[in-house]
């Protein structure tokens, strides 16, 4: 059964769709195994940073939460080997409020990928900037959480909100969530506020912060509006080479775990 990463983050700018999109590519690249990304954010950034085109999208990740389609029927093939979809759409959006009144409202994701999860052997659902109901999907849907965080001055705002919220999920929803780890985005070691964040976040969470940063990169934020991974838009980037770095950590941590 494949591993179902849920990245979040209610704090906006802090890398969080960057990374599910580059991370889910390094993983698909460096296992050779079969990796699907789930848009869950209504933003959709996640699919256009794939190269698919929203407005032709038939079903989506709506239309599996709210129960009018299979997970199967709309996950979408890339162009880019081993790495599959399940897009977003803007319809997305109302889908927090349709999801009140349904039952199993939290778990709606959770039994939609339970079907294709044996197909994959990494899941990573991108989770909205917010706590709603969307974001308590994912939670429930995963086996694990990243976080990423940015070295600047509110980097740890909120997250004792997050780690409530996670802890809640676990208690109500999902026995298995754990935290993957913690991941420093925007890093540039020629700051003192990026050494002081990096203390602090360690000290916030102990033993879970990712060996690798991700740096401030010109590579890596012109790929998007190529609708490509930055490992496929310039591999010798040090945007490219660092999410390599951190799908080589991850996937040596979970050999070890297991």
């Amino acid at each position: 059964m494949g591993k179902i990463i849920a990245f979040a983050n209610q704090k906006g700018g802090v890398g969080k769709t960057t990374t599910a999109v580059n991370l889910a590519a390094a993983l698909a690249y460096r296992t050779r195994g079969r990796v699907l990304l789930v848009d869950s954010d209504p933003q959709g950034n996640a699919t256009s940073g794939l190269g698919i085109n929203k407005r032709e999208i038939k079903r989506s990740v709506y239309d599996v939460i709210i129960g009018e389609a299979a997970a199967d029927t709309a996950i979408i093939r890339t162009k880019y080997k081993n790495l599959d979809i399940l897009p977003s759409s803007i319809d997305l959006a109302a889908a927090e409020i349709e999801l009140v009144d349904m039952e199993n409202r939290a778990l709606r994701l959770k039994q939609a990928l339970t079907k294709v999860q044996g197909q994959y052997d990494y899941i990573c659902i991108d989770c909205p900037p917010s706590l709603g109901l969307l974001t308590i999907n994912g939670l429930a849907a995963c086996t694990s959480i990243l976080v990423p965080i940015q070295c600047e001055f509110y980097a740890l705002e909120g997250l004792s909100q997050l780690m409530a919220t996670v802890r809640n999920v676990k208690r109500l929803y999902n026995n298995y969530i754990d935290v993957e780890g913690v991941l420093l985005t925007m890093y540039d070691a020629r700051l003192n506020l990026t050494v002081q964040v990096v203390e602090e976040v360690k000290k916030y969470f102990p033993q879970k912060v990712f060996k690798t940063v991700i740096p401030r990169n010109v590579r890596l934020s012109e790929a998007p509006s190529f609708g490509e991974p930055v490992i496929y838009y310039d591999f010798a980037s040090k945007g490219s080479q660092a999410y390599l770095a951190l799908a080589d950590e991850i996937i040596a941590n979970n050999r070890t775990e297991g």
